[in-house]
């Protein structure tokens, strides 16, 4: 998937989710869930020819893996990350380590905030935007990828590739069953989005609503694979989607009833496998 997997649409999460130690988190992220969608960024490079040449906007950057295999094909970024500073503080250091020198310190900018923090007269104007956060897991969770859209567009060259990220059809999601855990954990927070299926067209309705011409799409396979029950509790938590389900009952429960869920995909040696399919959609600026 700040990169992320998920959004983080639960702002009014309870006590629980609070006092959760919110550097820890990040790593988990890090460290475990941020490169299950490595083969998307890695198709999505491939396509467009992400080089040299390439001055790239990262939407929802996080920690920064997205952006560190750009940087690896020679890419000048910019990375905007309003939601989580821990996972950008973990960015930094990915990506502008201490004594790193002056040409990668100038080609590369990490900025807290909203893409318009990140304007820049010195900054030529991107000719690629990617927003790897996908949607269709919560109702309503394509509303805060307009924002940013809107908001990081005119930033642009016209007629700049702009990537937009959706999970596939559930009966291609091992994950869709384990996440719906969260939402029925969550149901008495009226807060929450509720979890459903993604639409054959939940991309290009967002494209049209931000102004932007569809101009390709594309499926990934990207299984998530970990090395036992608690790395996936660690990485599937780490997303911030079962924080309302914490406040809703407790640590305890969620740990419970998430694990009930991974059965299925636990094999003999005690991984956890869940195929998983992503579609991409490459739209224009106009």
């Amino acid at each position: 998937m700040t990169p992320t997997l998920v959004r983080q649409h639960l702002p009014h999460a309870g006590p629980a989710a609070v006092h959760a130690d919110p550097g820890a988190r990040a790593r988990d992220w890090s460290e475990i869930q941020e490169r299950m969608l490595v083969p998307l960024y890695e198709a999505v490079y491939e396509r467009l020819e992400v080089g040299p040449g390439t001055r790239l906007l990262g939407l929802g950057c996080g920690s920064g893996l997205a952006l560190l295999m750009a940087a690896s094909r020679g890419a000048a970024l910019t990375g905007v990350e309003a939601s989580c500073p821990e996972r950008l503080a973990l960015a930094r250091q990915r990506l502008l380590p201490e004594g790193s020198g002056a040409r990668t310190r100038a080609d590369t900018r990490l900025v807290e905030g909203s893409p318009g923090d990140a304007a820049d007269v010195r900054t030529p104007a991107y000719n690629l935007v990617t927003a790897f956060e996908p949607i269709g897991c919560l109702a309503g969770d394509s509303e805060g990828l307009g924002e940013l859209l809107a908001a990081a567009t005119p930033l642009a060259e016209r007629g700049a590739p702009v990537v937009l990220v959706g999970w596939g059809p559930p009966e291609r999601c091992a994950t869709s069953s384990v996440l719906r855990v969260a939402t029925k954990l969550a149901d008495p927070l009226r807060c929450t989005g509720s979890w459903r299926p993604a639409l054959r067209d939940d991309l290009e309705e967002v494209a049209q609503r931000a102004g932007l011409k569809p101009d390709g799409s594309g499926r990934v396979a990207c299984p998530f694979g970990y090395a036992g029950v608690d790395s996936a509790l660690k990485g599937l938590l780490s997303t911030g989607l079962f924080d309302a389900a914490i406040s809703a009952t407790d640590q305890a429960q969620v740990d419970k009833e998430v694990t009930e869920a991974l059965h299925p995909y636990r094999r003999e040696d005690g991984t956890v496998w869940m195929p998983n399919v992503f579609r991409y959609l490459i739209a224009r600026t106009v």
